[in-house]
């Protein structure tokens, strides 16, 4: 039986976000960077001071990856772009593109050998006509996946034979066999699926023991998956909407999650008045470092 745990959840910065997400944490600067798509900014929070530091986006950010020569790679609503920290700067990059004024992109990450991957949604959830490319670091882009509405939870196993992928519309999170060193993916089956009213499959990583850990959308929680699909812990959360999770903190042992507070009702809003928070989690579990974009 799965274990619902009550760890010690605090929420360490009450944003009030309409919707957070994409937490990534820089061991160099012991710092996280989030970002908030609705009300477009890239937070950077420090821990040590509570305080934190925002880029207005002129607009839609949906999710961001640190880049190893400094700044960030990040999908905006249309195209991908660089972000110099230091003068704010904003660099398009050319392609992909997604193909129609109803999409965006939605969630990002970057893998093990420095490429940057991201997948698109419609938001009037039109079946099937959303994809995630990859986008290597001489610039080269290629559609990877097809046939998907909203794109979401990248993850890689610890042996870089397997990738996470979730589509959230259809409540499942997919695994694919993944070659580190080309970059493909094949032989997509289902890892897992939700049922109906337990939310939905929204931002993911893995941990340094090689569970996947899902924000459940809707489903007010974060769950911990054993390889092998099962679900190992639920951890409650104090807000309905939580969006997304990283490692971060001394020795990745603090799980950051990143909350929405958009699309709630007045009774919801009182029930969770955290809503649109960044938390962190005593997981009782460390993570890994995240890979930087290459190029």
């Amino acid at each position: 039986m799965p274990r619902l745990q009550l760890p010690q959840v605090e929420c360490v910065l009450p944003a009030a976000a309409l919707l957070g997400e994409s937490p990534v944490w820089c061991p160099e600067d012991n710092v996280l960077y989030w970002v908030d798509i609705k009300r477009p900014a890239i937070h950077r929070f420090h821990p040590v001071t509570g305080s934190c530091q925002t880029w207005r986006m002129k607009e839609e950010v949906t999710a961001i990856g640190l880049r190893q020569g400094g700044g960030a790679i990040a999908s905006l609503r249309s195209s991908l772009a660089t972000i110099d920290f230091l003068t704010g700067e904003v660099c398009k990059l050319p392609g992909p593109i997604v193909p129609q004024p109803d999409m965006r992109f939605n969630d990002g990450r970057c893998d093990r050998r420095g490429r940057f991957w991201v997948g698109s949604l419609h938001e009037a959830r039109l079946p099937e006509t959303a994809s995630l490319y990859r986008f290597d670091p001489d610039g080269r882009h290629t559609e990877m996946v097809a046939g998907v509405t909203v794109s979401n939870g990248i993850a890689w196993s610890l042996d870089n034979r397997v990738m996470y992928f979730a589509d959230s519309w259809t409540r499942t999170i997919f695994s694919f066999d993944f070659d580190l060193d080309s970059g493909t993916v094949h032989n997509r089956r289902v890892f897992v699926q939700l049922p109906e009213g337990a939310g939905v499959p929204d931002g993911a990583t893995v941990d340094a023991e090689g569970f996947l850990w899902s924000a459940t959308f809707d489903g007010g929680c974060v769950i911990r998956y054993a390889p092998d699909g099962r679900t190992d812990r639920v951890i409650k959360m104090p807000v309905q909407r939580p969006t997304s999770c990283a490692f971060g903190g001394e020795n990745f042992s603090i799980l950051y999650v990143t909350s929405a507070s958009m699309g709630l009702t007045e009774q919801q809003r009182i029930d969770a008045p955290l809503a649109g928070g960044l938390f962190a989690v005593d997981a009782g579990v460390r993570g890994l470092r995240e890979p930087q974009f290459a190029g």
